[in-house]
């Protein structure tokens, strides 16, 4: 069987994680973000660490970090190659180590190209900036106004990489994921 690779992405606040959990709970298989307990490894690591955004700013080898986070999301889609599920959701893609490298100006050489170019998704859903359910907490940093910016880039990311990105409607929580499940039954 050939799962289907579905991405669930955002800014920070828009509830991808909160869509995510329903699925599981649907028994859906889904691969959670891998940069929470990367971002809080590495913040005990460096204890000098300051988060005042996003935290590929703030590391003293963001390259490093980055790469770290492209590995670890890399692993997650290779985990699914062989699965007997017919669909794969993930909280975040490939695609969005190099969204957020462009939101920070950040530098990446191909191999970072590469790796989204030979990997791909059958189906990527963008969850918009939502101020209503903003937060920054001690896993989101960012702004609301940084939250805007990384959805662009984030959109044009997966754009250049080729993909319909389908925009999921500000909504209750259940309703979002009936969007996104009535999405994927014609893939």
């Amino acid at each position: 069987m050939n799962t289907k690779k579905i991405v669930i992405t955002g800014g920070p606040s828009t509830g991808k994680t909160a869509v995510i959990e329903v699925l599981k709970q649907k028994g859906y298989h889904c691969l959670e973000e891998v940069i929470r307990a990367m971002t809080l490894a590495k913040k005990a690591e460096e204890s000098d660490v300051v988060f005042q955004s996003n935290p590929i700013v703030s590391f003293t080898d963001p390259a490093a970090f980055n790469q770290m986070i492209l590995d670890a999301r890399l692993a997650q889609y290779k985990s699914v190659i062989a699965s007997a599920d017919a669909l794969a959701f993930f909280d975040r893609g490939i695609p969005d180590v190099l969204a957020y490298m462009d939101c920070f100006g950040q530098q990446y050489d191909e191999s970072f190209k590469n790796v989204c170019k030979t990997n791909k998704y059958d189906m990527i859903f963008l969850m918009p900036p939502w101020k209503d359910i903003h937060i920054v907490d001690n896993e989101r940093f960012e702004t609301y106004e940084e939250s805007l910016r990384i959805n662009e880039c984030l959109a044009n990311s997966y754009s250049s990489f080729g993909y319909d990105v389908q925009v999921v409607p500000k909504d209750t929580i259940l309703n979002r994921v009936d969007f996104i499940l009535d999405s994927v039954k014609n893939i």
